[in-house]
């Protein structure tokens, strides 16, 4: 079956696969999101990864459709989209886009897997050349573009260019060799003495305590299997931030659900004596920080890495903002049980009972 591309606008005109996407109407979803009709024995991690399941399984219902669309662009959903669309490649280099994706996605890349530092290359040509061509993730409203529609441009641009680039990455170095040169300058402080790492996996807590802002391709690096980062910098500044692992059905392991930050936010407010409040998300968000306060930041903001936006100093030394962190999750996690695909209704429920304490 040779698959080709259409924009999301046109899923319901012919049989479609959807891609790291939702929507009624479509012959097949292959998606991580939350409550995705994904088949069950094609569940991953990933979308990609679950595309790469389908591909290793060419009579499952639905994969015959012609068409495949997706309704927004980032690596995770690009390397599923390209995979259908070029099932023998993608074959070839199924454990480099694996590999990717988890990056695209979420920003977690094992330095000591001989593909670590191809798929960096082939994340950062895919960020560099899509700030440089189109507009940076959530940047849509910004040129005045509803997502599922102006995406298909990205698409209809990287789809024939990524095979090149992924057999050689060589060929793109121009574009990917600023960030990517960040990231392993980065990657060499997280590995460093003036980095220390403090897990906590009862509640899936990583405290990384470096001394300046990071990438996040450095900064989450060592935090796979945790779903929580508490960072610590120097100059009492910090940033705890749910990871995207609990917005989506990750496949691989059972996880605590999302608790709202309120209460926590609340608790360090009545400690804080700077002029700065703290502040929080929504457990909606893909993935909500707590901060303290400056000027209110965008999606695409909050999406960017934690050394591309101020973080400010607060008046409390690390070892309270870690001791109060660890004592409201330990104490809210602790009637829990960790399990796979919690609905949006059972993590409101959860949160409702934290509220109601």
């Amino acid at each position: 079956m040779q698959h080709y591309f259409v924009p999301f606008a046109q899923l319901r005109q012919q049989p479609t696969i959807l891609v790291d996407s939702t929507g009624l109407g479509a012959a097949l979803v292959l998606a991580h999101w939350r409550g995705a009709a994904t088949p069950e024995p094609l569940r991953d991690d990933t979308s990609a990864g679950s595309v790469l399941r389908a591909l290793h399984a060419p009579t499952a219902s639905g994969l015959a459709a012609a068409a495949v669309s997706a309704n927004h662009f980032d690596v995770d959903g690009f390397m599923g989209v390209w995979s259908l669309l070029h099932p023998g490649a993608a074959l070839r280099y199924e454990a480099l886009l694996r590999l990717t994706a988890t990056l695209g996605d979420f920003r977690e890349l094992d330095w000591n897997n001989p593909l670590a530092d191809n798929a960096l290359k082939l994340v950062c040509w895919l960020n560099a050349k899509e700030k440089e061509l189109f507009y940076p993730p959530f940047g849509a409203p910004a040129v005045r573009r509803r997502e599922d529609e102006a995406s298909a441009e990205k698409f209809a641009w990287f789809l024939p260019a990524f095979e090149e680039i992924l057999e050689n990455p060589e060929v793109g170095r121009v574009a990917w060799e600023p960030e990517y040169r960040r990231v392993r300058e980065a990657v060499a402080v997280m590995q460093s003495p003036a980095t220390h790492l403090t897990s906590y996996p009862e509640i899936g807590l990583m405290i990384v305590h470096t001394p300046e802002p990071l990438p996040y391709y450095a900064l989450f690096g060592p935090t796979a299997g945790f779903d929580m980062v508490l960072s610590c910098y120097s100059g009492q500044r910090y940033e705890f931030e749910y990871k995207y692992t609990t917005w989506i059905d990750l496949e691989s392991r059972p996880t605590l659900p999302r608790l709202p930050l309120d209460g926590l936010a609340s608790h360090l407010n009545a400690l804080e004596t700077s002029a700065r409040r703290w502040t929080f998300d929504p457990v909606t968000d893909t993935g909500p920080l707590l901060r303290l306060a400056g000027k209110g930041l965008n999606k695409a903001q909050r999406y960017a890495d934690p050394d591309q936006r101020p973080i400010y100093a607060s008046s409390l030394p690390p070892e309270v903002i870690e001791r109060e962190v660890v004592t409201f999750f330990r104490q809210h996690y602790a009637t829990i049980t960790p399990k796979r695909y919690w609905s949006w209704a059972e993590i409101r429920e959860a949160g409702a009972r934290v509220e109601a304490i």
